[in-house]
């Protein structure tokens, strides 16, 4: 996935368990880069996108499980959310090759009138629901998951450490996290968000957090500068454009963490009106940090505020 995991946990009136780790990276982490990672070649969702057939791939519970989740946020979202947004991410350089330079009103076009779109991914279920499959609408589609990935890596992390009975325990992916318990000093885990002033890195806020996952988009750290104009990594799939509104960071809560992952992009690309609108409306825990001239101001809906204010 391209980044780091960190576990901690609380050994309460359990034995340690030797074979943590590997059930942590083997039967958790690993499969999930198997099946979904699109820098794998052997992955199964670079096979399905390198490949040009309309016929139907059989997917597990896992690949079912986050593509359900990544389809409905995105019907949710009216597209602001959409895993068929790989064309667009590598037309701008964004991808596994550089871009040398922004691709042409034509191509933007091309890809969202061609492949871009909920609709050019269908999954299809047997009559009993208890086997499920993909297809591509068009032979060009793809499809790409690390906008909520990581978050159900998380989740995955988080189970497995409770089927061994750890119960008070800390996972964190890339700056995802869940958490359960209380840590070692008996009170709940305190998780910082980062500010993302690059003038002043550091931590904008503390949240304790109880049996909660917490997920964190932003535009601070990959970015383009060309001709002097900043482009963002976050490509709007409704224009096919990179972001250009004030929203720096959004931090969502939700008892799953692939929610919480696929939300937090999703508002990002939404920006501070409309995704701060959107959040009240699914009443989300949502904190965000927007640009506000030289500097930024916090916003945050009713539910997160309560979490502040019970720190």
């Amino acid at each position: 996935m391209g980044t780091q995991w960190h576990v901690r946990y609380v050994n309460v009136g359990a034995a340690a368990n030797p074979n943590l780790k590997f059930i942590i990276e083997e039967r958790s982490l690993q499969s999930i880069v198997y099946d979904l990672s699109t820098y794998e070649p052997a992955s199964m969702l670079s096979r399905f996108n390198a490949g040009d057939s309309l016929a139907p791939v059989a997917l597990t519970s896992d690949q079912h499980a986050i593509l359900q989740i990544a389809l409905e946020v995105c019907a949710q979202t009216g597209g602001a959310f959409d895993p068929t947004v790989l064309p667009l991410v590598e037309a701008w350089g964004f991808g596994a090759t550089e871009a040398t330079h922004p691709p042409s009103d034509d191509l933007i076009r091309g890809l969202l009138d061609g492949v871009v779109g909920c609709d050019k991914l269908v999954i299809e279920s047997s009559s009993s629901a208890t086997s499920h499959t993909l297809r591509k609408a068009v032979p060009a589609a793809s499809c790409d998951l690390s906008a909520v990935a990581k978050g159900y890596a998380v989740d995955r992390v988080a189970r497995a450490l409770e089927q061994v009975g750890i119960t008070n325990y800390m996972v964190e992916i890339g700056g995802e996290v869940h958490v359960r318990g209380v840590n070692a000093t008996g009170v709940p885990w305190r998780i910082g968000i980062q500010s993302p002033d690059a003038g002043n890195p550091g931590i904008q806020r503390v949240v304790s957090l109880v049996d909660r996952s917490m997920a964190t988009s932003g535009d601070y750290r990959n970015f383009r500068v060309e001709d002097g104009k900043r482009y963002s990594h976050i490509i709007d799939p409704r224009t096919g454009r990179p972001i250009t509104h004030g929203l720096a960071s959004v931090s969502v809560l939700h008892k799953e963490c692939a929610w919480a992952d696929a939300y937090a992009t999703a508002i990002m690309v939404l920006g501070p009106e409309a995704g701060f609108d959107f959040a009240d409306e699914h009443g989300l825990e949502v904190f965000m940090i927007v640009h506000d001239g030289d500097g930024f101001v916090e916003k945050m809906t009713p539910g997160f505020e309560m979490i502040l204010l019970k720190n």
